[in-house]
């Protein structure tokens, strides 16, 4: 998700939502040109008056999930406080990767949320923490990746079954188009390939340039494990 603060530069400065990005009408232009159309957008100004302007130009011009944020950021910020504390671990991690403290859903360069950090290094621990914690599993970063992704880059088989067990979503499509189990078989991860399978990867989408994973296939092994798993899927339809 995206998130957009429309406050004066003091205001944003002196405190925000974690992970929001600072916007007005005058500089508008280049977000509403590279953001994803199916990219959520969450809208926050003061009160929550001129965010519906503003996402009623994000409706204008294509976006299919714009939400403005009721009452604003001072509605929010009256919140009362539901989340539990994180375990000093988790928090010594989060400030250790350059997370701000209890940050479950804050975003670090790229985009990258505190969970899709966890899939990337291994660290099963953190990730069950924030997961319970209700960190958005189908979070997207810069690039449209998920920590699935992120998991399989990793090669971190622990993670996958976690993410997976907890319902992320298998078959997402980054802004190429490309899905967990195209990359995986991209770039010859057999094992990956296999993992992804087991648990119901979908070996139909197509990139934007319209390759599915057979055809990326980067060795032999993730070849013949997916023209198996072709065969499979085609029975079952």
């Amino acid at each position: 998700m995206l998130i957009l603060d429309t406050r004066d530069p003091t205001s944003f400065g002196e405190a925000r939502i974690d992970g929001a990005v600072r916007v007005s009408f005058s500089d508008l232009g280049p977000t509403l040109v590279g953001t994803p159309k199916d990219r959520p957008i969450l809208i926050y100004c003061y009160h929550g008056n001129a965010s519906q302007e503003y996402a009623q130009a994000f409706s204008d011009f294509g976006f299919s999930q714009i939400y403005s944020l009721d009452g604003g950021f001072e509605a929010w910020r009256r919140r009362p406080s539901r989340a539990p504390a994180l375990p000093p671990e988790v928090e010594a991690w989060l400030q250790a990767q350059g997370f701000a403290p209890g940050a479950v859903e804050g975003a670090i360069a790229n985009g990258t949320t505190p969970l899709m950090k966890a899939a990337h290094t291994g660290a099963l621990a953190v990730a069950r923490v924030l997961i319970a914690a209700g960190a958005a599993l189908n979070a997207r970063n810069a690039d449209g990746n998920t920590a699935l992704w992120l998991a399989c880059v990793g090669r971190h088989f622990d993670m996958i079954d976690l993410l997976v067990e907890s319902g992320i979503a298998l078959d997402t499509a980054n802004d190429n188009g490309a899905t967990a189990l195209m990359y995986a078989s991209s770039a010859g991860l057999a094992d990956v390939v296999a993992r992804l399978l087991e648990r119901g990867a979908d070996i139909r989408p197509e990139t934007l340039d319209g390759f599915t994973a057979l055809d990326l296939a980067g060795n032999v092994e993730c070849l013949t494990l997916l023209r198996r798993a072709s065969r499979t899927q085609a029975v079952e339809a």
